[in-house]
């Protein structure tokens, strides 16, 4: 573990870096907040001790510059009396914790323990969550890097956002992909299939219900707006929710608020609604199958995600994308596509988008030779 002591008085910093190395901690020091700033923007620390009051650059301004960089690095203030309600206002901030002086030795160690073993959990749900959701939008052409410039824009706002595209294009990986690039981004995140719950069951599925409301209802349930509390729901193929739901849902939308299935009390929530159809939802409100009110509020932003036969400049890199994956998920070698089998997969028309041409790509692997040939596209291509 690695701890860099920030610190204008000599004593302090070196009685504190002789603590932690005799508990096997290396230890950098610097005098004041601009030399810390600069070893914390070239080193990685698994904490920050930072005094307060120092010359050149305080404590405070340190630690506003290290959230503005995005170093993620716990910092624990070192406070006099005088300064607990900065100290305080610190953590406001952002900062892991504070330590009064004079400092006492078991505190440092328990306080340092603590700050390291959260960052470790921070960086391990991270990385799980980059196993799930970490799955990039493969592509270059125009269309998807103006797509990827959407979601970078939107992604950092709490605006709700529809997206739009055909089946298999990818709609729930850009859910995913803003989902990651938000502030909510270590809350959850809660998928609905609405065209998969039965009408009967939507009200106990988005909103819980109460122990005895049915007869099924053996315990409580939360629904999933609660279960999604603080984070994100993504409402998939919202076109085919029923008009009853889409009223609950608009209720939530505008008041923040739900009551569980045989409830009485309302639940308050806060959760950033991602909605996605492969509907036009401008024509399912005028056969009078889709709410208008509902539909604006969730059109804060619309991002439209093209069908694959709109960028088949980026088929070659799909293909590529897919190999190294489904071979990675196999345990296999990555295989080799001749020019000619790619030029063959560019050139068809892909109704079923991404999904399809993933299908294809593993059935090409599972059937075709090495290299995998033209001929195998129109012998195993339907």
């Amino acid at each position: 573990m690695k701890v860099l002591i920030v610190d204008d008085e000599r004593a302090i910093r070196y009685s504190l870096k002789e603590i932690l190395e005799m508990e096997n901690y290396q230890v950098e020091t610097a005098e004041n907040g601009l030399e810390g700033l600069q070893k914390a923007q070239k080193e990685k620390y698994d904490a920050i001790f930072c005094d307060i009051k120092m010359p050149q650059m305080d404590g405070t301004e340190m630690l506003s510059k290290l959230i503005e960089e995005g170093i993620e690095t716990p910092v624990i203030m070192v406070s006099g009396h005088a300064d607990i309600t900065t100290a305080v206002e610190c953590i406001k901030t952002g900062a892991y914790d504070f330590i009064e002086k004079p400092l006492d030795l078991n505190r440092i160690l328990i306080t340092l323990k603590n700050a390291t073993d959260k960052a470790s959990l921070v960086t391990q749900t991270k990385i799980l969550k980059k196993k799930i959701y970490g799955r990039e939008m493969v592509g270059a052409s125009a269309p998807i890097a103006h797509l990827k410039e959407m979601v970078e824009k939107v992604a950092p706002t709490g605006a709700s956002v529809l997206i739009t595209g055909p089946n298999g294009s990818g709609k729930e990986l850009v859910a995913q992909s803003i989902y990651q690039l938000s502030e909510r981004s270590m809350m959850p995140f809660v998928e609905v299939n609405c065209a998969a719950i039965p009408s009967e069951l939507i009200d106990s599925e988005l909103f819980g219900h109460k122990k005895g409301s049915f007869t099924s209802a053996i315990r409580d349930h939360k629904g999933k707006f609660e279960q999604a509390d603080g984070g994100t729901i993504f409402l998939d193929e919202i076109g085919d929710m029923s008009l009853p739901a889409q009223a609950k849902v608009l209720r939530v939308l505008q008041e923040r608020k739900l009551t569980p299935v045989g409830g009485d009390k309302e639940i308050t929530v806060d959760v950033r609604v991602i909605a996605a159809t492969n509907k036009n939802l401008q024509e399912e409100i005028a056969k009078g199958n889709f709410r208008e009110d509902l539909y604006h509020r969730l059109s804060v932003i619309v991002l439209r995600v093209p069908p694959l036969d709109e960028r088949k400049d980026d088929i070659p890199l799909l293909i590529g994308h897919f190999n190294e994956q489904i071979c990675a998920e196999s345990g296999k070698p990555v295989r080799t596509f001749s020019p000619e089998a790619i030029a063959a997969l560019t050139e068809r028309s892909w109704p079923g988008n991404i999904r399809e041409l993933r299908n294809v790509v593993e059935r090409l692997l599972i059937l075709g030779g090495n290299p995998i040939s033209a001929q195998d596209v129109k012998d195993y291509v339907y």
